[in-house]
Order: C-alpha cells, then structure tokens, then sequence
C-alpha cells in the first residue's frame, strides 16, 4: 500500500513538474527588486487606498455613533467608492510579488489592520 502511494505521487509530481516548466512565458512577478524596494514601491499604492477607504468612513453619517465593531461594516460600504485606488494596490501588488497576491494582501493582512487603523486616526480630520 506505501509503495503504491508512492508510485502515485512520483506520478503527480512529475505531471507537475513537466506542467510548470510550460508556464514559462510571462514573469509572474518582478524579481530583481528587493523587498525593500518592492514595499517602497507599494507604500505610496497603499497609501492612496486607505486614504480613500478612511476619507468613505469618516464622511459616512453612521460614522459618529458607529462603535468599534461597526467600523468593519463601514469599511465595507466605502470600497465601491474607492474601486479605482483598491484595484491599483491590488494590480501594484500583483506586479511586484506575483498574480494572486494582491487580493490575497487586500484579503488578509491589508483587512485585518484597517479598522485599527481607522479608529486610531478618529481624532484625526482628513481634508
């Protein structure tokens, strides 16, 4: 039974192996820049996107009776008005870490520090 599952897999792994080799046409990500250089390329991206989210947010009317948990709902509500800089970090990420990641960014990590981040500028007036 071991041997046959691993006839099985060294089956599948060439399959795969002779699959990616194909896919060898199109960068999937720009990799002479370093991460460094990568995130100094995607700050800015980022930057003008939560800018937009947080302008959304703190000029929506339920903004001021909004309670920490309501902030996600918020947040939610403002990305159809900031669909063109949302979609530039999702491009701008894309192009520097590989298709499929910018919307795993702006899924994760990207989410999940958001409405801390709003609720930490409350005090703070965007113009």
């Amino acid at each position: 039974m071991i041997v046959e599952s691993l006839v099985g897999l060294s089956l599948v792994l060439n399959v795969s192996l002779e699959n990616r080799t194909a896919f060898t046409a199109a960068p999937l990500a720009i990799p002479e820049l370093s991460i460094r250089q990568k995130e100094t390329n995607l700050l800015p991206v980022i930057q003008r996107a939560t800018d937009c989210i947080v302008h959304q947010v703190f000029a929506d009317p339920r903004y001021g009776s909004a309670q920490p948990a309501e902030v996600n709902d918020l947040i939610i509500d403002s990305i159809p008005a900031c669909a063109a800089p949302v979609r530039a970090m999702i491009e701008a990420h894309d192009k520097l870490y590989g298709r499929g990641s910018g919307e795993a960014f702006l899924l994760g990590p990207y989410l999940d520090v958001l409405p801390s981040a709003i609720i930490k500028q409350a005090g703070v007036k965007i113009p």
